[in-house]
């Protein structure tokens, strides 16, 4: 992990004694700013995230952000390249360097079919959820939870594999609550950490003495599975109206019916959809019938996507 970097001249930069073309800006958040750019080295093209750092807390989210990467050797966890932390001033930033997916996000993929009146068929969906619960499975067994789950953090590969990304609210993945101070502290931060339409019921209104644990990714790998059904997630609009999400997820989800769903994958999304998280299914139960459900090979009478 690298903590040299320096900007050389305009439009390039050096980490870890490589150099880096600036070429053009993918995208920014409330903090953050990701920008294309080529190592001049390989001629690679990579994604670069820059996250203002206003104060020692920021800077260690960003730490704990790149470490949690560096826990995983994955084919379908985001790999990283790099890391380093900039000084300006009295600010800093902190720099992960990874790889670009030129195909873009699950969402993409998604709004590009729903734009020409299509969507994703059950053997595509199907290819798609294994590759995302093999990623939560690897998640889950190191003792961790992805916490926010959702098409927009899902990369596609140039064959169409899943690739887990936004690593920075990852936590721990049993939480035994203790108290109402610590509930209310753990609903705060989910409140910001957690998108809300892919937010699990439990996360709204933390009870005093619980336990939080990592089926709250079941839940939000459901909304997942619904929006690559249907094109959009089960509480998008739900949250566009200014309707309230929290009162929403309290109640059983009605799945709309379409003759492109088999009743397994509607089962299997009713399943994940539970609202008690006592009641929803682990990973690994998931994946048993996944495996099971699985369309042939490619080659063999399918679509890739």
């Amino acid at each position: 992990m690298g903590h040299a970097l320096c900007v050389c001249s305009r439009g390039t930069v050096v980490i870890d004694n490589k150099r880096y073309l600036f070429i053009q800006k993918l995208g920014e958040g409330g903090f953050s700013y990701v920008d294309l750019v080529e190592g001049l080295h390989d001629g690679h093209f990579y994604a670069l995230k820059r996250i203002l750092c206003h104060e020692q807390q920021d800077r260690e989210e960003a730490q704990r952000e790149a470490n949690m990467h560096h826990l995983f050797n994955h084919p379908n966890i985001l790999h990283l390249v790099a890391y380093c932390l900039r000084e300006r001033g009295a600010k800093h930033e902190a720099w992960l360097l990874l790889p670009f997916f030129k195909r873009g996000t699950l969402w993409n993929e998604i709004e590009r079919l729903k734009d020409k009146g299509n969507f994703l068929t059950e053997d595509q969906i199907l290819r798609l959820l294994l590759g995302i619960c093999r990623g939560l499975e690897a998640i889950h067994a190191k003792g961790y939870a992805h916490r926010d789950l959702k098409p927009t953090n899902i990369l596609l590969g140039d064959e169409g594999q899943p690739v887990l990304m936004d690593l920075g609210s990852m936590n721990q993945a049993c939480i035994h609550v203790e108290g109402s101070r610590q509930a209310l502290t753990l609903q705060d931060w989910a409140a910001q950490r957690c998108t809300i339409s892919y937010r699990a019921p439990e996360l709204f209104s933390v009870q005093s003495h619980c336990v939080i644990d990592e089926r709250t990714d079941v839940w939000s790998l459901g909304c997942v599975l619904y929006a690559m059904m249907f094109g959009e997630g089960p509480y998008d609009m739900v949250f566009q109206k200014g309707d309230s999400v929290a009162l929403a997820v309290q109640n059983q989800l009605s799945i709309p019916q379409s003759p492109r769903h088999s009743s397994a994958l509607r089962q299997l999304l009713a399943s994940m959809m539970t609202v008690d998280p006592q009641q929803r299914p682990h990973i690994p139960q998931l994946l048993s019938q996944l495996e099971v459900l699985q369309p042939p090979a490619p080659g063999q009478h399918t679509t890739q996507i």
